[in-house]
């Protein structure tokens, strides 16, 4: 397929700038893959759809506030700085986006708060892109917590307004355990405690993995051809524990739900020969967009995307085109919200 099929008029206000008042309170599209039927609920209704063994895969990666802005030396300038992605944790030494990166140069430093940290630039990596290194002399726990304090919640800038206190909630799933994504895995932040509680009630299993989501998921395709897009690599890990509830439920012809896009990219990665899942850690680059054969999941949980997104195309490898072009456009017609703080489709 061609990165030209996935367009489409998105008007603009219709891109969420806030989350709904209650998690569980935003709307929920269900897409029946079979029929093409198309309802419209309200995200709690979602368990209706999800019996005793289904098993629901969630992606349980925290994010942290990775966006820091502090002055450079010297001139005082001020500087963004993105933390991307921890390259060694005993040197403090990290990939990171500077902005304006015309300013930054390989031996400037960089200052962040009162002053209390302070880093090194020590490479280039692409035009944005630097290695910098943390001039820090305290211990992991100490410099996170610091980072935790400067930093800033890195909502996607498509979100035109300032970050909000309220952000830090909002902008994490209620079950974010492993610290390391740069964005949330946004299928996941429509679930309260009270939700997941009627789920485990109902003898539904929500099963953990682990995929860090970076930057690179928001990236866009600059490729007519999709087959020539690479996906930036995320880091993943999938326990033994989901393992055997996963290929159980397959076993017993039950219901396998993917909750978002991340979750699905580490299923598909960890497929063993005999087509079940195995317990597998590791980076994935893996891309998935129309056709493409699903070997793990029947059903999945992912929030409407912006047009000719890799987000997107995987929703339509998953859906079928043709019918969730059609789902798209109806959404846009009963003004359905898009993107990280909008609205979710359920596809089965």
């Amino acid at each position: 397929m061609k990165l030209s099929s996935f367009k489409f008029d998105l008007p603009s206000n219709l891109i969420a700038q806030h989350p709904s008042e209650n998690r569980d309170e935003s709307r929920l599209m269900v897409i029946h893959k079979d029929t093409g039927k198309i309802e419209h609920k309200v995200f709690k209704d979602i368990i209706d759809y999800f019996d005793e063994g289904d098993v629901l895969v969630i992606n349980n990666t925290k994010v942290f506030p990775a966006r820091l802005y502090g002055n450079k030396e010297k001139t005082g300038a001020k500087i963004e700085v993105f933390l991307l992605r921890e390259l060694n944790k005993d040197m403090y030494l990290w990939d990171v986006l500077v902005d304006p990166a015309r300013k930054i140069r390989v031996g400037n430093k960089l200052y962040f708060g009162e002053g209390e940290l302070v880093a090194e630039v020590i490479d280039n990596t692409t035009s944005r892109g630097r290695t910098i290194r943390f001039l820090y002399d305290g211990g992991n726990e100490e410099f996170y917590k610091m980072v935790d304090a400067l930093g800033e919640t890195p909502l996607p800038k498509y979100i035109k307004r300032k970050v909000e206190p309220t952000d830090r909630e909002r902008f994490q799933t209620i079950y974010a355990e492993h610290v390391g994504a740069v964005a949330a895995p946004t299928a996941g932040l429509h679930f309260t405690k009270q939700l997941m509680k009627r789920f485990e009630i109902k003898g539904v299993d929500m099963m953990p993995i682990t995929l860090h989501v970076g930057l690179g998921t928001f990236r866009s395709v600059d490729v007519e051809d999709l087959t020539k897009h690479k996906m930036d690599s995320e880091n993943f890990w999938i326990n033994e524990q989901t393992e055997v509830k996963v290929n159980t439920a397959l076993d017993n012809k039950k219901r396998v739900c993917s909750i978002g896009t991340t979750s699905m990219r580490a299923l598909e990665s960890s497929v063993s020969a005999g087509g079940r899942l195995k317990a597998n850690s590791g980076w994935t680059d893996k891309f998935i967009f129309p056709p493409y054969e699903f070997k793990i999941c029947n059903a999945l949980v992912t929030n409407f995307h912006l047009p000719q997104s890799t987000l997107m195309m995987m929703a339509c490898a998953f859906g079928g085109f043709d019918l969730m072009m059609h789902a798209y456009e109806v959404a846009i017609k009963e003004k359905y919200h898009f993107f990280t703080y909008g609205d979710a489709m359920l596809i089965i």
